[in-house]
């Protein structure tokens, strides 16, 4: 087991002392043990790592990093990565966390990671940072799209706010993928990684929700969370370099704490404002080292929440892929994020107790509803992680939609069935109007029940791999709850 001191176990030994130590007074000098401030990681060897420290992404290439001794920023040694071709059987893309084994350091003094970058080719990395140690990840900070040519260079990923960093672990990440290579591997070789006081780097704005003034109507039970959440700081060179921050680095605040409650930060690393009022106005900011953050969220509290209408069929006779009423299929995603023409948000997660709306029943439960904003298109899907989905007993389709802007003539939602995946793949589609779609219920939600011959093409319902939802951007923020197919 890692002797790591946490918060609360800190508590409990200084309770402790304080219990069965009462004949011995703590010394005015005595001082609480702190972490080690060393900022090296790599410099021609992992310095203070320990042992185990390499961890890749989960659906990453595993077997893509190694020491080169042959190869190095004004050395003879740096870390390798090869990155796979995007067809990689065991991985299309590279992607791994360096994470301490031997303790939490303090890195409250330094203000950037540094280190020095090369590529077999030019090439655009997709992230580097550091914080990540899935471990919750709370103080994550990373840069993307970072260019490398063949000729080293200086990367520098400025430090949001260093007095956060006083127990971190996660030293070093990156993902690498061959978007800009057409699929084709390359090499790229990273040295000299370490933090640094630079004393160099001006802080130019912090900002949340992308710099943007957004306002929506909310209702009781909702969490609004702070995204698209960064910082941008200028650079000695004169370069502007945005780093996308974790809210943790924030100091939130809400003009009226009796309409959003205490803003918290969730296991998921998330800043979200719980909404307690049936009525009223909140604005929502945040601060970075006290430099006011732009952007802001305007709440305005509307009253209880608008479920849909829980459903009350047999539980044998339902396959469902998402709702609280039965027991859900493993799916791979809500939102497959295809890049890039995909558009859609929302739905990141594949556990239907992580997603974007969360609000309680009275009985206190809480029902788990997807939110799709900037909707273009959008899949829930079952493939590769997990098996294909049977669905051949059944006879049709439920879906129940929320639309949350007006329906205009000419908008439309698709639903498409998709059977199989990759190059096997066969399906069929039904096109819900802009006058079926304003059919809906007390509550704003329209619910379908739609016959499986209505999809033609959908020819293997034994082996279904995705349900697509497209609007082409007619409709672009939508709320779905409860679909399943039944007999």
């Amino acid at each position: 087991m890692k002797n790591i001191i946490t918060k609360s176990n800190l508590i409990y030994l200084i309770a402790l002392v304080l219990v069965v130590g009462c004949e011995r007074e703590l010394s005015d000098d005595a001082v609480l043990a702190s972490f080690p401030k060393k900022g090296e990681i790599f410099t021609d060897n992992f310095v203070s790592m320990g042992s185990d420290f390499y961890f890749p992404f989960a659906d990453a290439k595993p077997d893509v990093f190694s020491v080169d001794m042959e190869e190095g920023y004004e050395s003879d040694a740096s870390i390798r990565i090869d990155v796979p071709n995007a067809n990689d059987p065991t991985g299309g893309y590279a992607g791994a966390i360096f994470r301490t084994d031997a303790g939490p350091r303090d890195l409250s003094g330094f203000d950037a990671l540094t280190f020095w970058a090369k590529a077999s080719q030019g090439v655009s990395i997709g992230e580097f940072g550091f914080g990540l140690d899935f471990e919750g990840d709370v103080h994550r900070a990373s840069r993307s799209n970072v260019s490398l040519s063949t000729s080293w260079q200086k990367i520098t990923i400025p430090i949001p706010d260093a007095s956060k960093l006083t127990q971190e672990r996660g030293m070093f990440w990156f993902a690498a993928g061959t978007q800009g290579t057409g699929g084709n591997a390359y090499t790229f070789w990273v040295d000299e990684i370490q933090f640094e006081t630079l004393g160099t780097l001006r802080l130019e704005n912090p900002f949340i929700f992308d710099g943007q003034d957004l306002s929506r109507d909310v209702f009781i039970g909702e969490a609004i969370a702070f995204e698209n959440v960064g910082v941008v700081f200028n650079l000695e060179n004169g370069q502007n370099v945005s780093v996308v921050a974790a809210p943790a680095y924030f100091d939130f605040e809400t003009t009226d704490a009796t309409v959003t409650g205490p803003i918290v930060i969730n296991n998921a690393g998330q800043a979200v404002a719980p909404i307690i009022s049936s009525n009223g106005t909140a604005v929502l900011t945040a601060t970075l080292a006290n430099t006011l953050a732009m952007g802001s969220f305007t709440v305005n509290a509307v009253g209880a929440f608008p479920h849909a209408p829980v459903p009350n069929r047999p539980a044998a006779n339902v396959v469902s892929l998402f709702s609280d009423a039965y027991a859900n299929v493993p799916v791979r995603h809500y939102n497959g994020f295809f890049a890039p023409f995909q558009t859609t948000q929302g739905g990141a997660g594949s556990d239907p107790n992580n997603v974007d709306i969360q609000a309680p029943f009275a009985n206190g439960t809480l029902d788990n509803i997807i939110n799709y904003t900037s909707f273009n298109f959008v899949s829930i899907g079952m493939y590769e992680t997990v098996s294909l989905v049977d669905v051949s007993s059944a006879t049709h389709l439920h879906v129940d939609i929320n639309i949350r802007e007006n329906v205009d003539p000419g908008d439309f939602i698709r639903l498409e069935l998709e059977s199989g995946t990759g190059g096997t793949t066969s399906g069929g589609s039904f096109t819900l109007t802009s006058a079926m779609l304003n059919n809906v219920d007390a509550n704003g939600w329209f619910s379908m029940d739609i016959p499986l011959s209505n999809f033609p093409g959908f020819n293997d319902p034994a082996n279904l791999g995705q349900v697509f939802f497209v609007s082409d951007n007619t409709i672009t923020d939508i709320w779905v709850d409860n679909v399943y197919f039944y007999n």
